[in-house]
């Protein structure tokens, strides 16, 4: 869903460094600077300043056979993806921390990027790449991935975040400074973190961990893309959700999955803590603070026991 508060700015601007395939596709943009507008007629054009980002590589790269040129654009961020350097520039704008993840529209992002051949040189179309291959071998350009989105490390360099694994971190992920990918860590686009969070678990679509978490190792978040339903999970400030579980559900502040746990919403979870336990679906408690969820050694049922006071604390080496 895209938010719609009044206080959001409403259009996205930047100058940026368009590749070219030879029959004219836009392949992808990088954007040094996107910045916000509160009007889009308060696009000054092109960006002063811009210019030596770029000198000495626009033009004709003969070896991967693209052309680059500096092109500026204005976006409706409340209005679908419109083309590709569109697409590009919402995502930027996502890595520079200048939007948070579901407050823009992304409604027809994948229709208007192309999947590339992703290469140490640059993007260039998968029909191009098998053509040219002999001569790029020669000359060390190698592939590295083939998708519709790129390297995050190949267009933003986040502050104050560190990352094991450049492959593993999209373009359009959002990661505060304090925020520790591990190397088996993924954040996919349009999802991250907003405040110092450790990541050794993937971080789906969509998804965003608050403050001082942790996403153990082989954790999993479900997210919204390839038929995961329209819900968007949240992880609360100071939850950790341990090593190999996963949740289909919201946690609020101060919360703890243990290890192995899988949480779906429609998991029968017995709540304790009261007079008597009840037994609801997980998605009755999504969202809830201060909630350790466990499976019974003994009896095998997954169970919800209140808990008090903060959460887990990160190692603020790790996290400085």
């Amino acid at each position: 869903m895209t938010d719609t508060r009044d206080d959001h700015p409403r259009f996205g601007f930047g100058t940026g460094l368009g590749t070219r395939s030879a029959d004219g596709t836009l392949l992808d943009v990088w954007f040094p600077l996107p910045e916000l507008l509160e009007d889009a007629a308060d696009a000054p054009g092109r960006q002063p300043g811009i210019d030596d980002r770029f000198a000495g590589i626009e033009g004709e790269d003969t070896l991967l056979g693209v052309h680059r040129e500096v092109l500026s654009v204005v976006v409706d961020l409340a209005e679908p993806v419109q083309d590709t350097a569109d697409a590009y520039l919402r995502l930027h704008l996502l890595s520079h921390l200048l939007v948070r993840p579901n407050t823009i529209s992304l409604e027809g992002i994948f229709g208007h990027l192309p999947n590339n051949v992703w290469t140490n040189r640059g993007p260039i179309s998968p029909e191009d790449f098998d053509r040219l291959r002999g001569r790029l071998r020669t000359q060390g350009v190698f592939a590295l991935h083939i998708d519709k989105f790129p390297r995050l490390l190949d267009y933003v360099s986040p502050r104050g975040v560190r990352i094991g694994d450049g492959a593993r971190v999209r373009l359009g992920a959002h990661l505060c400074p304090g925020t520790t990918v591990m190397h088996e860590g993924f954040v996919n686009f349009n999802a991250g973190t907003l405040g110092e969070s450790m990541v050794e678990g993937r971080i789906s679509q969509g998804v965003v961990v608050g403050d001082g978490s942790d996403i153990g190792g082989g954790a999993s978040i479900m997210g919204t893309l390839s038929g995961g339903g329209r819900e968007r999970v949240r992880i609360g400030r100071r939850s950790l959700l341990g090593a190999n579980a996963g949740v289909g559900i919201s946690l609020g502040d101060d919360c703890i999955v243990e290890a192995g746990l899988y949480l779906t919403a429609g998991t029968k979870v017995t709540l304790l803590g009261g007079d008597t336990p009840r037994t609801v679906k997980a998605v009755a408690l999504s969202g809830h603070d201060g909630l350790l969820f466990r499976r019974n050694s003994i009896s095998g049922a997954v169970e919800a026991v209140p808990r008090r006071g903060v959460g887990i604390a990160l190692n603020p080496e790790l996290h400085a």
